[in-house]
Parts: C-alpha cells; sequence; structure tokens
C-alpha cells in the first residue's frame, strides 16, 4: 500500500488593498532623540493613502576562512516606506519635516532640520476577509514628493510622496517592524484593528493587551 501523501496544499489570502494608515510621535526626555517607552496618547489615522511601497535594505556579507565560506551575516539596517497620498495633514507634515512653525502661521524650512522619530503602522486588506496589522516603532520621514500642475477639464489627482524610513527599535538593534496576520493559525483572534492601532506595539505583552476585550 502507498504511504499517504506528505503534500499540502494552501491557498494563502492574497493582497487586495492598502487600507488606513497611523502615526504616532515618539517624545524623548530632553537632550535623547529617541525613547522606546514614551509615545504621545494620540495616534492619527489616514485614509488618503494610495499605495505603499516597502524596500528593505538587506546587507549579506559572506565570513571566510580555510578558503570557503564558514559564514554568512545578514542584517537589515533599515526599511524604506514609500507613501503615496491623496492629502497630508499640513501640521503633521511640518513637524515630521522638521520644519519651525510660529504662533503666526510662518512654516520656515532649514538646511540642517530636526526631526522627531514616531511610530508608522499601516493596514493591508487581503482576500478572504483577512488582512495584515504593522507597526514600524521607529521611524523618520527623509525626503516628501511636492509636485503640483495645472488643472484641466478633467479632474486628475496630485498626489504627494512621503519616503519614510524605519530603525531598529530594540535594546538589541534587531527588531524593525511588529506585525499580525489574520490568515497566521498564531493570530489573536479578539484582535480588531481599533486596538492594534490604539498605541505602538513594542512588546508580546503589548499584543496581548490589545487583544483582550
Amino acid at each position: 500500500m502507498p504511504e499517504p501523501s506528505k503534500i499540502v496544499l494552501k491557498k494563502p489570502p492574497y493582497k487586495e488593498s492598502i487600507g488606513a494608515q497611523y502615526y504616532c510621535f515618539n517624545k524623548p526626555e530632553e537632550g535623547t532623540d529617541f525613547d522606546l517607552a514614551k509615545y504621545e496618547e494620540t495616534v492619527t489615522k489616514e485614509e488618503t493613502v494610495k499605495s505603499v511601497t516597502i524596500t528593505e535594505s538587506a546587507e549579506s556579507t559572506p565570513i571566510m576562512a580555510s578558503g570557503k565560506v564558514y559564514d554568512t551575516k545578514s542584517q537589515i539596517p533599515y526599511i524604506d516606506i514609500e507613501v503615496e497620498k491623496l492629502a497630508t495633514d499640513a501640521d503633521d507634515l511640518a513637524r515630521m519635516r522638521g520644519d519651525l512653525v510660529d504662533d503666526g502661521g510662518l512654516i520656515q524650512t532649514t538646511t540642517t532640520p530636526i526631526k522627531p522619530f514616531f511610530a508608522y503602522g499601516k493596514t493591508v486588506e487581503l482576500s478572504g476577509g483577512k488582512y495584515r496589522y504593522d507597526w514600524y516603532p521607529k521611524c523618520q520621514l527623509i525626503e516628501n514628493t511636492d509636485e503640483t500642475k495645472t488643472r484641466e477639464e478633467s479632474f486628475e489627482e496630485q498626489n504627494d510622496t512621503l519616503t519614510i524610513r524605519a530603525y531598529a527599535f530594540d535594546a538589541t538593534g534587531k527588531i524593525i517592524k511588529n506585525s499580525v496576520d489574520s490568515s497566521s493559525a498564531h493570530y489573536p483572534e479578539e484582535l480588531t484593528e481599533e486596538g492594534f492601532f490604539d498605541k505602538p506595539i513594542i512588546t508580546k505583552e503589548d499584543l496581548a493587551k490589545a487583544a483582550t476585550p
């Protein structure tokens, strides 16, 4: 009698759309630039996202010994997140850019801006009603593109493009992103989008608390 097949057919869900994006500014003590334990209480949600492109700057270095490859050192020093948006909040963009804003409304761009860190999150909608939630707890805006064209007879979208860089945030410098995927067998069933993005998820304890009804 032939042995039963060990082949398992899987049909994972596919990406259907980008959902909302979230961000929360870090508020470190004076004299420091980032504090993992301190974020502002308010998390901003935006539903103006057209597309998000993730680029990992993976580095792989072979370690040679005795004339052959002994080991390979792999590292992801940062991840670039390119966000195309229909609209951007003026005050938050100025803050991300490190612009100077006075009480009279003047926004000044400096040649050497001091840019704050913030947590960036996004939702990816998958087929079959599934979804993925991502938090990048330590990010900075590194570039934004602002192109404006004349209005034609028919309406045409004029979008902004922001490039956000995510860095490792944990004490060991090894973790860049925290995610959950509802198609995973380990997904906490009580977790909602609102719960996951209520504040930046840093540890597994944060996730357990977010999933508690």
